[in-house]
């Protein structure tokens, strides 16, 4: 009994973010989707149009002019919609269709309440 065995201490892995896990499955899926390569020549007129507001954003006049122009809350909200990773659409419909079956169900539950209530107060209330 010279050694002692003490016990191991456990590690505990911190819990993935949402983000995190987005990120990864993008850096996983080595294949462009047709949905990118789409997005990609739509946006093309307006990322040239971007590069060109970039320049000028150098001038202080024009900053100025754009600080005035466009009021915080819409420059905080395209910050924050750039943050955002969307969905995959078969997770979109999986999820659609477990609010519709949801809403579905809670409808009739109070359907059926609001019947059962209504017979319960007229043989109550017209005796």
């Amino acid at each position: 009994m010279a050694e002692e065995s003490k016990p191991k201490r456990r590690l505990v892995k911190k819990a993935e973010t949402v983000r995190e896990r987005a990120e990864k499955a993008t850096e996983d899926s080595k294949q462009p989707r047709r949905l990118h390569a789409t997005k990609r020549r739509v946006s093309a007129p307006f990322r040239a149009a971007g590069r060109g507001a970039k320049k000028l954003g150098k001038f202080k006049a024009f900053r100025i002019i754009g600080f005035i122009v466009v009021p915080p809350y819409f420059r905080n909200s395209w910050r924050e919609l750039r943050q955002v990773t969307w969905l995959k659409p078969k997770e979109s419909l999986r999820l659609t269709y477990a609010v519709l079956a949801f809403a579905t169900v809670f409808g009739v539950v109070i359907a059926l309440l609001d019947y059962g209530l209504d017979k319960l107060f007229k043989e109550v209330l017209l005796k």
